[in-house]
C-alpha cells in the first residue's frame, strides 16, 4: 500500500497465493487493501486504521482462520465489520458475513465489498434509529429474515447439467422456480421477490449475460445476486462476467451441491440486506415523521442527528450533513407567489426521500428547505448525493395554474462535515449557511 493512502481492506492471509492477485485487483479498483499474515496482525491493524471490511484466506489459515470472524468483528465493535471469507461453505466456518469460493476475482469482490459495508453501515443506523424512535415511545422491530424459505430463480434452458444444479438448491432448502426465456424470467422477478437468480450460459452466454445486466439497471433488483453457470470452455472470461454484473461464476465440472452452496450463500447475504432496508423503512410509519413529506421532522433531526455525531465519533466513521433549499432564483418566483411551489412540495420531499440510500436520514427543517444526515460519508461523496438528488428533482416538471405551462425545482445546496471537536449543530449550521448564501 502506498505511503500516505488509506487502507479500506484487511486481507488475512499466510502467503500471497490467493490474497497477492486480490490485493493488487482491488488496489487497482480503489480498494486499498492492507494483508496481515495472521490473526494477531489484523487485530492491530483493525485498530490502527479505518478498515471498511476484512477478508480471511481460509485455505491458507489453517483452523485458527475459520473462527477469525468474531474475533475481527470485536476488535471493531461497535463499529460493525464485514467480514469474507474465502474458501468453501461449511459448518465449521463461523460468523462470517459471506463466504465466497476461491480464487477470488478482484472485480466480483468489490461488488460483494459495496453491499457488506453498506449493509454494516445500515445496520448501526437501525440500531440508532430503535433508540431515537424509542424515546418517543415507538418500536422498530427487525423483519424475520428467515421467515421464508430461500427463493432462487433459475433461468435457462433444462439442459442436464442445469436441472441438477436446481434439484441440489431443493435438497438444501430453496424453492426453485424455473423460467426458460428471458421474456418469462422478468415476468417472474416483477412479479415476486427473489433472493438469487441463477443464470445458464449454455451455448450462448450473452443471453444470460443481457439478463444481468438488465437486472443492473433495474432499482429493485439492482442489489440480487446473480449466479452464472457457465461451460469450462466458454469464450467468456470471468472479468467480463463480473463487470457485467455477474455476482458469482461456475460450471458444472463443480460439484452441483458445492455450488448450490455458494448460490444459498450469496442468497442469505441478499435477504439480511433486504430485511435491514425493509426495517429502516418501517420509521416512515411510526407517526413522528412530517405528514406532508414523509421525512424527518425538524426536532426529530436534531436529536437523530446528534445520536449520529456522537456514534460516529465513537466508531470512528465520517459523518456529513447536506441542506437543500429550493432557490430563490427568478424562475420559481411566480410558483411561489401563486402557491403552486406550495402544492409541489410534498412531492418534492416525498422524491427527497426515495433519493436517498436506506441508511440516511432526510428532514425537512422548514417550509422549503430539507437537510440530509449521511453516516459513514465524507463532504464531497454528501455533496455528489445532493447535486444528485438536485439534479433529479431538477428534471421534474411541476404543476403551476390552469393553462399554465409546468414549472421547474432548483436547489441551492450547503455540505459539511461533523467534526468531532466542534459537534453536529456546527457542521448543520455551516451547511445552511452555505446554501443560504448561494
Amino acid at each position: 500500500m502506498a505511503a500516505g493512502v488509506q487502507a479500506r481492506v484487511l486481507i488475512v492471509a499466510r502467503d500471497d497465493s490467493l490474497a497477492g492477485p486480490l490485493a493488487e485487483g482491488l488496489d487497482r479498483l480503489g480498494w486499498r487493501t492492507i494483508t496481515a499474515r495472521g490473526p494477531y496482525a489484523g487485530i492491530a491493524a483493525l485498530a490502527d486504521l479505518q478498515i471498511e471490511a476484512a477478508i480471511v484466506d481460509l485455505t491458507s489459515g489453517g483452523p485458527e482462520a475459520r473462527t477469525l470472524a468474531r474475533r475481527l468483528k470485536a476488535a471493531c465493535a461497535p463499529r460493525k465489520l464485514p467480514v469474507v471469507a474465502i474458501g468453501e461453505p461449511d459448518a465449521d466456518v463461523q460468523d462470517f458475513d459471506l463466504i465466497l469460493a476461491p480464487p477470488l476475482h478482484p472485480a466480483q469482490a468489490v461488488l460483494r465489498l459495496e453491499n457488506l459495508v453498506r449493509m454494516a453501515v445500515a445496520e448501526e443506523e437501525f440500531e440508532l434509529r430503535r433508540e431515537t424512535f424509542g424515546e418517543r415511545g415507538r418500536l422498530l422491530e427487525p423483519v424475520d429474515e428467515d421467515a421464508l424459505p430461500i427463493r432462487v430463480l433459475a433461468i435457462g434452458e433444462p439442459a442436464p447439467q442445469f436441472l441438477a444444479l436446481s434439484n441440489a438448491l431443493t435438497q438444501a432448502g430453496a424453492e426453485v422456480v424455473g423460467a426458460f426465456t428471458a421474456y418469462t424470467a422478468f415476468d417472474y422477478l416483477h412479479e415476486r421477490p427473489f433472493d438469487a437468480v441463477v443464470l445458464w450460459a449454455g451455448d450462448n452466454p450473452n443471453e444470460a449475460l443481457s439478463i444481468a445486466a438488465g437486472m443492473r439497471r433495474n432499482t429493485r433488483l439492482y442489489h440480487v445476486p446473480a449466479m452464472l453457470y457457465m461451460r469450462e470452455d466458454s469464450f467468456l472470461t470471468m472479468s467480463e462476467a463480473y463487470h457485467r454484473g455477474i455476482s458469482d461464476v461456475a460450471s458444472p465440472g463443480t460439484a452441483e451441491s458445492e455450488t448450490a452452496g455458494r448460490v444459498i450463500e450469496l442468497a442469505r447475504s441478499h435477504r439480511r440486506q433486504t430485511a435491514i432496508r425493509h426495517a429502516l423503512e418501517r420509521a416512515r410509519s411510526s407517526g413522528l415523521m412530517d405528514p406532508a413529506t414523509g421525512l424527518f421532522t425538524r426536532e426529530l433531526f436534531a436529536v437523530h442527528l446528534g445520536r449520529l455525531a456522537q456514534a460516529a465519533r465513537i466508531r470512528n466513521r465520517p459523518l456529513s450533513v447536506c441542506v437543500l433549499k429550493v432557490s430563490g432564483r427568478a424562475e420559481v418566483a411566480e410558483a411561489r407567489a401563486q402557491g403552486w411551489l406550495d402544492r409541489a412540495i410534498p412531492q418534492i420531499g416525498a422524491m427527497i426521500g426515495r433519493l436517498v440510500r436506506v441508511e440516511d436520514t432526510a428532514a425537512r427543517l422548514s417550509h422549503e428547505v430539507f437537510a440530509l444526515a449521511l453516516p459513514a460519508t465524507a463532504a464531497p461523496a454528501a455533496r455528489a448525493a445532493g447535486e444528485r438528488i438536485a439534479a433529479v428533482i431538477g428534471c421534474t416538471a411541476f404543476e403551476a395554474g390552469e393553462g399554465r405551462p409546468p414549472f421547474v425545482v432548483e436547489f441551492d445546496i450547503g455540505v459539511a462535515e461533523v467534526s468531532p471537536t466542534e459537534g453536529a449543530v456546527r457542521a448543520l449550521e455551516e451547511a445552511a449557511r452555505k446554501a443560504l448564501a448561494t
